[in-house]
């Protein structure tokens, strides 16, 4: 009877023991935790706390580690958006100040009768086209910041496409030949139903065809809407200068330039608005270049059912 007595003494000691060291345990956790907490508030984003999964606080101290994850990717995204944003604010003020400054000397010059006859209309025609610069820049900061504004709710609905793209580019096909810019256009006469926001396609294929106007040096220029099995896939290539290697992943980046590759200037916003407005409408972008052998765009959606 003693050694039953004493057995039980002893197990009760131990689970006494084990509670104890159980309690101890789970306030040293509860008090990392609070300091975590305090560094989180002070800044610290890259606190972590380590448990056992077998630990009573283990489901707590998991939380708070997804917590402080969430924190820190919130924290990192702001960064990135805020270094964007001044980039992009540093850029296009570069870019408005420059043809702003040519714009207002050449009709200074015009208004004081500096210029006249052949000189005069020439340089009217260099601020005309310094004007028209400015309002491009103007509407792809405008397009960039709608799109990431409540303001930008696309409205889907289903879309006649190829009638659609007869009518964008029945306004581009003059200032190709103003340019000398040869063209070849294939629509199929047949319809082709996607679901789409017809003013989003619209400058999508805006976007496409001024970016081989300003930046790609080329002769010619075609355009081709496709069934390419459930898909529409509209490719607008050209014979320029194509895209090196390196620049081809970074193309559809915010502020990214083909400097070295591609001629003109630019914001820089152009293809990142493609592939927004593209993703937005449950549409995909890509592109294949070699250098000096021209580049194919190629944007599609799914086809309405």
């Amino acid at each position: 009877m003693t050694g039953i007595v004493w057995a039980a003494l002893a197990a009760g000691a131990a689970a006494l023991g084990f509670a104890a060291y159980t309690v101890w345990r789970t306030r040293r956790k509860l008090a990392e935790m609070a300091q975590a907490v305090a560094d989180i508030r002070a800044g610290n984003g890259n606190r972590r706390i380590l448990a056992d999964e077998h630990e009573p606080a283990a489901p707590l101290v998991f939380a708070v580690n997804e917590i402080v994850l969430g924190y820190e990717a919130r924290i990192a995204a702001l960064q990135k958006a805020e270094e964007t944003n001044r980039q992009l604010m540093t850029s296009l003020s570069h870019d408005v100040r420059t043809p702003l400054t040519t714009l207002i000397g050449y009709l200074d010059a015009a208004h004081r009768g500096v210029l006249a006859g052949a000189d005069r209309d020439a340089s009217l025609e260099t601020a005309r086209r310094k004007a028209y610069e400015l309002k491009d820049y103007i509407n792809a900061l405008f397009d960039w910041f709608q799109l990431h504004s409540r303001e930008a709710a696309l409205r889907c609905e289903p879309v006649e496409a190829a009638e659609l793209t007869r009518e964008i580019l029945a306004d581009w096909v003059p200032l190709f030949e103003e340019q000398g810019l040869a063209y070849h256009i294939d629509i199929p006469d047949g319809p082709l139903t996607a679901r789409l926001d017809p003013d989003a396609y619209r400058r999508i294929l805006n976007n496409l065809l001024q970016n081989v106007l300003a930046h790609a040096n080329a002769a010619r220029v075609s355009v081709t809407l496709a069934q390419q099995g459930a898909a529409l896939a509209l490719h607008v290539a050209d014979d320029g200068a194509g895209i090196a290697p390196a620049d081809l992943p970074h193309v559809f980046e915010r502020l990214y330039k083909c400097d070295k590759s591609r001629g003109g200037g630019g914001t820089g916003l152009g293809l990142a608005i493609v592939r927004e407005l593209a993703g937005q409408m449950g549409g995909t972008v890509s592109v294949q270049s070699q250098p000096a052998q021209g580049a194919d765009f190629a944007v599609q959606f799914p086809l309405e059912k």
